[in-house]
């Protein structure tokens, strides 16, 4: 199946690039609500699943223990911009446990904010994994392995008893296997999982309206969602557009961002979770995709649909500040 074009980037009224790809939008029980290309075949997901892989730290009772609040829990889904709040906030969750910055296994890297970068540099720092954008979500998984009793050393393999819980629990919300067959390794060294793009729609909207879970998954869940849609900063940073499509929709819209193309979140009140891929895996492509998907699931509310069809429609300009040309989220009507 070729996928469709779903967005287009012009440059002097022109179409010069065009990123295609596939959504699905799915109700909880797995009811497909829109199906834009081969939303069958299995994806990576990525950063995009970090709320998953966050519930057995709320399950696990971990979260209560040290007395996460809604910042930290939002990090703990995160693929933030290590900004100085961010990666202060890694830090403090680590010493609630006992552990160190050296305790992390996601490897280090500069800031991805340019800001936050140069600030480093100039003080004189050097960048750690405390700024990795993956250190908030390995420090609660450092914190449900001391909670757990688990030797925490070498936390990130596929055998590891965490990534072992965290695997079933992942299987368990979207109904598709997470095994050794369809793994491989993501950027922080832990496992990720090749999943169909139904079946990651599907996930987050039981997550997003508890059905067919638990009582107790579904309240992690509501849990995680409220925290990042309150503090979506913590989630990615200064400019991005996870932050900005959290922001503008006031605690109705959740959205994460994964690597390679790779949307995926939910609208709880509409009850439908979504999961999109570009195909070349570009960024840029999966921002206008997701928001211009927004716009249209959200098109009752005029104004809100209006922001997120805003957000869809980029203008992009060179190192002179002159607009050259626009990316553009393709309509979905």
């Amino acid at each position: 199946m070729t996928n469709p074009v779903l967005v287009e980037v012009l440059r002097g009224g022109r179409v010069e690039s065009r990123h295609g790809g596939s959504i699905a939008v799915c109700d909880a029980h797995g009811g497909i609500f829109l199906a834009r290309g081969d939303v069958a075949r299995p994806v990576f997901p990525r950063s995009a699943v970090k709320v998953i892989q966050a519930l057995p730290l709320v399950e696990s009772g971990a979260a209560d223990a040290f007395g996460f609040d809604e910042k930290e829990l939002a990090l703990a889904c995160a693929s933030h911009s290590g900004e100085v709040e961010h990666a202060e906030l890694a830090r403090k969750i680590l010493a609630k446990a006992d552990f160190g910055p050296d305790a992390l296994e996601c490897g280090a890297h500069w800031p991805s904010s340019q800001e936050a970068t140069i600030g480093l540099a100039r003080s004189g720092g050097t960048a750690s994994a405390l700024h990795n954008n993956c250190s908030g979500k390995h420090s609660g998984f450092l914190c449900a392995c001391r909670h757990l009793g688990l030797n925490h050393r070498g936390y990130v393999k596929i055998g590891h008893d965490y990534q072992r819980l965290i695997a079933a629990t992942m299987e368990e919300v979207t109904g598709a296997p997470h095994r050794e067959e369809n793994s491989g390794t993501d950027g922080c060294s832990i496992p990720t999982y090749a999943v169909p793009l139904t079946n990651l729609a599907t996930g987050f909207a039981k997550l997003a309206t508890g059905e067919g879970l638990a009582a107790e998954r579904a309240g992690a869940a509501r849990r995680l969602f409220a925290a990042c849609m309150a503090e979506p900063f913590y989630v990615a940073g200064t400019g991005r557009a996870d932050t900005a499509m959290m922001e503008a929709g006031q605690g109705r819209v959740f959205v994460k961002v994964g690597a390679e193309g790779v949307y995926c979140g939910a609208v709880p009140e509409l009850g439908l979770g979504f999961a999109l891929k570009i195909d070349d895996g570009a960024g840029r492509g999966a921002e206008a995709a997701v928001a211009s998907l927004l716009a249209w699931l959200l098109r009752a509310d005029e104004a809100l649909a209006a922001r997120y069809a805003g957000m869809a429609a980029v203008t992009m300009k060179n190192w002179n500040g002159i607009e050259v040309g626009q990316v553009r989220g393709l309509p979905l009507s």
